[in-house]
């Protein structure tokens, strides 16, 4: 049930009967507003009427792809949050909500009359969750930050790459959505307190930080043992044999650096006297010798194919796999017998293939309910009258409408 005391329409998953209000944009913010809404919450996105958020053109292809999967699960309402009727309205949906989610630089909400203290005040079970580059406190609480530069300052982008070039990306956003995963994560124990208390609070959720909490041991290598983590390719300095290994027919990655399961590598590689070799017999000697043991196993994976090298991991029980892109998950039965990709009927694409709910539960599963908004507040009638009890949009924003996005406005507020 939600904090208002009123259970909207049944949805499934976990968290089912949980409103949300989302007021972000881009990646972090409305990342974890997919989350909680995969899992069943209720999520109402509001949306700058005309423009609505970057994300709708963001992606590769002649209709951009990207929306469709952060936008599922929500409901689209104009508002325009500058205004004081759009103020207005966000702060009457907020009352009936159970958790904001915001990614704006900090003040933001403050200077539009949607400041946590505010908002608690008329909800007192309210849970905030504030997504933002450097957190709510601190000398550089203020500074524009994107999910780039929080890698680089929570030590990502530094050990990403080879050594001899510059460093590298990931590929994806991962400073983005890691602050999304913890955000939603605080939401979530949040609401376990507001359980017992009834009380609500905010979740500060950095991108940096967010970063910072998935780098192992790196602070206390420099702390304690004076060692700087650098960028090593591939490999992982002093654990071998973990690498990728080029085949016949191209790379395949092998991870065998635990005794027992060396040992089992080298029965594959049909060089059982390398298992009891005092260089590589122990995990530290292996890592000592990690240069001249890859070469060992590289001679023999570049004498088969890709296919044969992960029969033969597979028949010794060795962790090793293929470098899987998008058309190799999409024809991969594991993937399919999990359902970790699955088809959404899209008013936009139709028949849509992408990534399932994660993670997986057994008694509440998560679930896709609806597509992605495709119009900029389209489900705002539906929302006032719900929430609101009434029909009008109270923001002075159209009931629904076409997208008009012009190059170049589209920012996060600062």
């Amino acid at each position: 049930m939600s904090a208002n005391g009123k259970t909207p329409a049944a949805s499934g998953g976990p968290l089912a009967g949980i409103r949300v209000v989302e007021l972000g944009q881009l990646i972090a913010g409305p990342f974890c507003g997919q989350l909680l809404g995969d899992m069943g919450a209720e999520v109402v996105k509001l949306e700058q009427p005309g423009i609505g958020d970057p994300m709708r053109h963001w992606g590769q292809g002649s209709t951009p792809t990207w929306w469709r999967v952060i936008g599922r699960n929500k409901y689209s309402v104009a508002a325009d949050l500058r205004s004081e009727a759009g103020q207005a309205l966000a702060r009457e949906l907020i009352s009936r909500a159970d958790i904001l989610v915001e990614n704006f630089r900090p003040g933001t909400l403050e200077r539009w009359n949607l400041g946590p203290d505010k908002l608690r005040a008329e909800n007192p079970g309210l849970i905030v969750v504030r997504v933002s580059g450097y957190g709510q406190t601190g000398p550089y609480a203020t500074r524009a930050g994107f999910g780039g530069i929080a890698e680089a300052m929570g030590g990502w982008r530094k050990i990403v790459g080879f050594a001899d070039r510059a460093p590298a990306r990931m590929g994806i956003s991962i400073g983005d959505t890691l602050a999304a995963t913890y955000g939603c994560l605080g939401a979530v124990a949040a609401l376990h307190h507001r359980g017992k208390t009834g009380e609500g609070q905010v979740v500060d959720a950095a991108l940096y930080e967010s970063v910072l909490q998935v780098m192992e041991g790196l602070i206390p290598e420099w702390a304690v043992a004076g060692h700087k983590r650098d960028r090593t390719g591939s490999k992982l300095p002093r654990i071998a044999p973990s690498n990728v290994y080029r085949c016949k027919d191209g790379e395949f990655l092998i991870g065998a650096n635990q005794d027992s399961v060396f040992v089992r590598l080298c029965e594959a590689m049909g060089r059982p006297e390398l298992g009891r070799d005092p260089r590589y017999v122990t995990h530290t000697a292996r890592g000592a010798n990690q240069d001249e043991l890859d070469a060992i196993v590289e001679e023999w994976t570049s004498r088969h194919t890709i296919a044969e090298v992960e029969a033969a991991m597979i028949e010794h029980a060795v962790p090793a796999g293929r470098m899987f892109d998008a058309e190799d998950m999409l024809g991969d039965p594991h993937f399919a017998a999990r359902e970790a990709i699955v088809t959404v009927d899209d008013p936009v694409l139709g028949p849509t293939q992408m990534q399932g709910v994660f993670p997986k539960l057994s008694v509440t599963p998560s679930s896709i309910r609806r597509p992605a908004p495709n119009t900029v507040g389209q489900d705002t009638r539906e929302i006032l009258e719900r929430w609101l009890g009434r029909s009008d949009d109270g923001a002075g924003a159209p009931m629904s409408g076409e997208l008009r996005l012009v190059p170049g406005e589209a920012h996060i507020p600062d």
